[in-house]
């Protein structure tokens, strides 16, 4: 299994980060995507320097929508600079988020549209982040002409008809722990539905602990529970599911091949 998206370079994590990644390890997680986005760029740093210590972890570097607010000229310059690392998977995460006001939508979107452009002059995909946004935020990318990177709209909570409006601009969709949840909405008919070469899974450590660790803080071991329940709902094997969600990750990331964690 690869973890197509966590934060273990966070703070939540600075005390017992090498545990964490041999827990992963010994769970049969074999690869992760550490994701550097926020108000700071230490996080984009610590996630490229994660990246570069062990060849089984991979960087992506953006600003979260929650931070729009702190763009400027200079952040996106250095954030492009760093998009160019080798080690740089993606270009994220980024989006649009409505439910919180930590940014304005204006701010959001503007931030949105220009890491697009960025995605699209390093020739990266995109991690998005979109909540109670997925209207504007499909508009936006058929704008700015996401569908030539790609991407994936990491910790899908939308429609079945957004799901499938995000698939035709050929997205992929990351699921997450919710999937295990009592309450997760249009999901199970969502991972039922979709074209399986264009599933991922992923943790979003530390948030969204599945089930059974549900209100504990999550790490990528953990992703086993998401795998588990996606391969239960599409009725398929655990080992058959790791298998494809793992391809996916490696083709629409160009991971080409790698070892694993540890």
């Amino acid at each position: 299994m690869i973890d197509s998206h966590c934060h273990i370079n966070t703070e939540r994590f600075s005390g017992d980060r090498d545990e964490v990644v041999e827990r992963a390890r010994r769970a049969g997680v074999e690869g992760l995507i550490v994701i550097g986005a926020a108000g700071r760029l230490d996080l984009c740093r610590s996630a490229i320097a994660m990246a570069e210590a062990d060849p089984a972890i991979w960087a992506t570097v953006g600003v979260h929508p929650h931070d729009a607010e702190t763009c400027s000229p200079s952040i996106y310059r250095e954030i492009e600079k760093m998009a160019a690392h080798q080690r740089v998977v993606a270009v994220g995460e980024t989006g649009l988020d409505y439910y919180y006001d930590s940014s304005s939508p204006e701010q959001q979107q503007a931030s949105y549209r220009e890491f697009i452009r960025m995605a699209r002059r390093r020739r990266k995909p995109l991690v998005l982040h979109v909540r109670d946004a997925h209207a504007d935020a499909l508009a936006i990318a058929m704008e700015e002409g996401a569908a030539a990177v790609g991407g994936v709209v990491h910790c899908f909570t939308g429609t079945h008809e957004e799901a499938r409006a995000w698939l035709a601009l050929g997205f992929h969709l990351g699921v997450t722990g919710i999937v295990t949840f009592k309450k997760s909405g249009e999901l199970p008919r969502v991972v039922a539905e979709a074209p399986m070469e264009r599933l991922l899974i992923e943790t979003d450590s530390p948030y969204l602990a599945p089930v059974p660790h549900r209100g504990k803080r999550n790490e990528p071991a953990f992703v086993r529970h998401v795998a588990a329940r996606v391969a239960e709902i599409r009725g398929m094997e655990l080992s058959a599911l790791a298998a494809a969600t793992s391809r996916n990750t490696r083709r629409l990331f160009r991971l080409g091949e790698e070892p694993n964690l540890g």
